[in-house]
C-alpha cells in the first residue's frame, strides 16, 4: 500500500530518544499549557489500543479548587503512612523525596477505567477482565509520550486514596482510579531520573 509510513532510521532514532527522555515529572512551571495543545494531546491517546476496542479510559480534567484540595489532603495522608513503612536512613530519606506535583501543576487529570462500558462487547476479557484497567494505562503512556514530544511534563501520582477521589469527583461506582496525572512544562530537565539523583533507587531504566 502506497499509504504506509515509512519509519526511516533518523526517525527511529528520535523516537528512541523521546523514549529515553520520557519522564516523571514533579516541578512544573507556572504557565497554562495552550489549549489547542491539550485538545490535541487527548486526542492522541485516543489512539491508544484497547481490548476488544472497548476504549475503557474516562479523562477528567481537574480545575475546581475544591477537587484539587481534596487530591492533596489524600496525599498528605498516604505519605504521611508511608513514611511509616521505612525507617532510619531511608525514612530520611523518604521524607525529603519530592513524590507529587499536585500544588504546582496547571493541568491535572484523573483517568479512571469504566468497568461498566459495553463498548467492545467483552471481547477479550473473559478471562482477564484486567485488560480493561491495562488499557487505560497504554492510553496513559501514549499520552505520556506525546506530551513530551511537545516539551510537555507528566508525573503520574499513585500516593493516593482511590475511594477519597472518586467521592471528590463524584465518579459513577464502576469506574476505578487509575491515574492522577500533573501535567504541565517542566521546571527542569535532567537526563536521569530523580530517584536516582536522590539516591533512592539505582535501577536499570527511567521514570
Amino acid at each position: 500500500m502506497s499509504d504506509v509510513p515509512v519509519f526511516d532510521a533518523g526517525f527511529i532514532a528520535r523516537f528512541e530518544e523521546l523514549l529515553a527522555w520520557r519522564r516523571d515529572v514533579r516541578r512544573f512551571r507556572p504557565e497554562t499549557l495552550p489549549e489547542p495543545l491539550v485538545t490535541h494531546l487527548l486526542r492522541l491517546a485516543e489512539l491508544s489500543p484497547s481490548v476488544g476496542h472497548s476504549q475503557p479510559w474516562r479523562w477528567l480534567r481537574v480545575n475546581d479548587p475544591v477537587q484539587r484540595a481534596a487530591a492533596q489532603a489524600s496525599f498528605a495522608r498516604c505519605n504521611a503512612e508511608a513514611l511509616g513503612d521505612y525507617d532510619g536512613a531511608q525514612a530520611a530519606l523518604y521524607a525529603r523525596l519530592k513524590l507529587e506535583g499536585l500544588r504546582e501543576a496547571p493541568e491535572q487529570f484523573a483517568v479512571f477505567c469504566d468497568h461498566s462500558t459495553r463498548q467492545g462487547h467483552g471481547l477479550g476479557r473473559r478471562s482477564m477482565p484486567e485488560m480493561l484497567d491495562y488499557s487505560v494505562v497504554a492510553a496513559i503512556t501514549q499520552f505520556w509520550l506525546a506530551a513530551r514530544a511537545h516539551g510537555v511534563g507528566v508525573g503520574w501520582v499513585s500516593i493516593l486514596e482511590p475511594g477519597e477521589i472518586a467521592a471528590a469527583l463524584r465518579t459513577p461506582p464502576d469506574w476505578k482510579l487509575i491515574a492522577w496525572l500533573c501535567v504541565g512544562y517542566p521546571q527542569e530537565e535532567h537526563a536521569d531520573p530523580e530517584l536516582v539523583r536522590a539516591g533512592w533507587e539505582a535501577g536499570k531504566g527511567r521514570s
